[in-house]
């Protein structure tokens, strides 16, 4: 159950994946910190300007977003890639934490993953994101009822005292 418009892995590379790369490299492994393996991104570094930088780099996330959508990617995935570039967003907005946050994060990497992931196998690819979104949507449920089981022992509790 293959989606025809998904090339199989043994093709070139379209020009979005080629795309994509550069642009997750830019983002996110753009350069070497001296004495370690890690690399850091335009990403951590935009995100220093106030009310800006976060918002530029977030827009052009959705460029890997909108790749993968061209390509054919299923709901599954582009709900998952869109989960990355959200928390990557969010977290980054936080100041100086969100930049820390990002120089780990780094969603663009996750979703360039995914959307190589995607050419090699399809069908794995959406599969996991399938298992991916049902876990949090059921992590979810759970936060939710375990609220409001909460509330109510609260409730119970200060209208007891009353």
């Amino acid at each position: 159950m293959t989606n025809a418009s998904v090339e199989p892995r043994d093709s070139p590379d379209p020009p979005a994946v080629a795309r994509a790369r550069r642009i997750s490299r830019v983002l996110d492994d753009l350069i070497r910190i001296p004495g370690t393996r890690r690399r850091v991104g335009l990403d951590p570094l935009l995100g220093l300007l106030p009310g800006l930088g976060d918002w530029v780099t977030l827009v052009i996330s959705l460029d890997l977003l909108f790749s993968a959508a061209r390509m054919g990617a299923g709901g599954a995935v582009l709900v998952r890639m869109t989960g990355n570039i959200l928390l990557d967003a969010l977290g980054g907005m936080v100041p100086l934490a969100g930049d820390l946050f990002d120089l780990g994060w780094k969603a663009n990497k996750r979703n360039l993953a995914l959307l190589e992931g995607l050419l090699r196998d399809p069908d794995r690819t959406r599969r996991r994101s399938r298992w991916v979104i049902g876990s949090i949507l059921a992590g979810a449920v759970t936060m939710v009822a375990a609220g409001v089981w909460l509330g109510w022992l609260v409730l119970r509790w200060v209208v007891g005292l009353i």
